[in-house]
């Protein structure tokens, strides 16, 4: 058979282009699987250095926040262990030189104690340890525990008949809230101490815990608290309870206790204070205290009386404790009890802080500041 077209030097040409096309495809194919390879590779390679990378910095940072502790650890000073907490008030004990005043005429009160603050010593003293009745000195135990528990009670009291009744009745000292007479807290806290008012105490009591038999285990507790040993109280007011006892060191004990607070103190040491306008009293009612208006407070020389409280039933007689400090620093509490007339424990105090307060306690020579209202 003739083939007239064949060109086998065309064919030859023909064959040998398309095996170079196929060549020059299989080198490419080879050239894109190598890339493709190189950059998987590639890729593993920069993820293993990534994975490198990141655990190094977290280690690094580790070892950052582990030196921190370390330092931190070195330079703050370790906690201290836990010490046993003292007690909130050290017994007073009779001091060794205790003056025996039952031979001092000068000192009419049958029951009186003289502690000395910065020493914890009873210096001073009358059947010291001798059970009295405190009448309204009770106030200063109604006083400090309202004062423990005045972030949790109501802020006023509205009154009633029935209370206020009752104590017209008993003939108790009052400030003089009328009924339906809402009063605040710290209207209340100075009627309580300036006028002695038993309407101010029952009020306080009942807000704190309901009554004022539930207020007295209140007030019991925090004898318990304080390490006395011959106290116990049955109401806030100080009204005659066969069950309502003190002797005069404790006494000086509990006014000590009372004035390290700063509220109490101010209380306290408060002459006049004018309660709140309220719809009974458009003008508020002036109390005054019971203390102040029979002294200043400055009569003893180099000695200055910062608070007090009196008391008086007929069972408990004319009683008064105050807190003295001199000009030289000393503190120095004096409590009276059962005098025959109102004005003796306002002279005995006077005479005590004079005459038996050690001369080496205060500077005579330096005029005491005067008492002034609301001081």
């Amino acid at each position: 058979m003739e083939f007239d077209n064949y060109d086998e030097e065309k064919i030859r040409r023909n064959r040998k282009r398309k095996m170079l096309l196929m060549k020059k495809k299989r080198q490419q194919i080879l050239r894109r699987r190598i890339m493709i390879t190189a950059a998987m590779f590639i890729a593993i390679i920069l993820a293993v250095i990534i994975i490198n990378s990141v655990s190094g910095i977290k280690k690094t940072f580790k070892q950052k926040e582990a030196f921190a502790s370390d330092v931190i650890s070195e330079t703050q000073p370790e906690e201290e262990t836990e010490k046993p907490t003292e007690p909130p008030l050290i017994y007073a004990q009779m001091a060794s030189n205790y003056f025996d005043l039952t031979s001092d005429s000068k000192v009419s009160s049958p029951y009186a104690a003289l502690l000395d603050v910065n020493n914890h010593k009873i210096i001073a003293g009358k059947q010291a340890d001798t059970k009295m009745y405190p009448a309204s000195m009770t106030k200063i135990m109604t006083l400090i525990v309202v004062t423990d528990n005045i972030d949790k009670i109501p802020q006023t009291y509205t009154f009633e008949f029935e209370m206020l009744n009752r104590l017209f009745r008993e003939e108790a000292s009052v400030a003089g809230f009328l009924e339906g007479e809402t009063v605040d807290v710290e209207d209340l806290l100075y009627g309580l101490i300036l006028p002695s008012g038993a309407d101010a105490a029952e009020a306080l009591a009942i807000m704190v815990a309901g009554s004022n038999e539930e207020f007295a285990k209140l007030m019991n507790a925090k004898c318990n608290e304080l390490g006395l040993k011959h106290t116990r109280f049955a109401n806030p007011t100080g009204l005659y309870d066969e069950e309502q006892y003190t002797t005069p060191a404790e006494m000086a004990m509990i006014m000590e206790y009372a004035m390290r607070d700063e509220l109490r103190a101010k209380v306290l040491g408060t002459y006049q204070y004018k309660t709140k306008a309220t719809a009974q009293h458009p003008e508020g009612i002036q109390l005054t205290s019971t203390m102040y208006s029979r002294i200043y407070g400055n009569e003893a020389p180099g000695v200055l009386v910062k608070g007090g409280k009196t008391g008086f039933t007929n069972e408990a007689g004319s009683c008064l404790v105050s807190y003295a400090v001199t000009n030289k620093g000393n503190a120095y509490v004096f409590c009276t009890g059962g005098a025959t007339y109102r004005w003796a424990p306002v002279y005995d105090e006077i005479y005590v802080y004079k005459n038996i307060i050690p001369a080496s306690a205060k500077d005579l020579e330096t005029e005491t500041t005067k008492m002034s209202p609301n001081n």
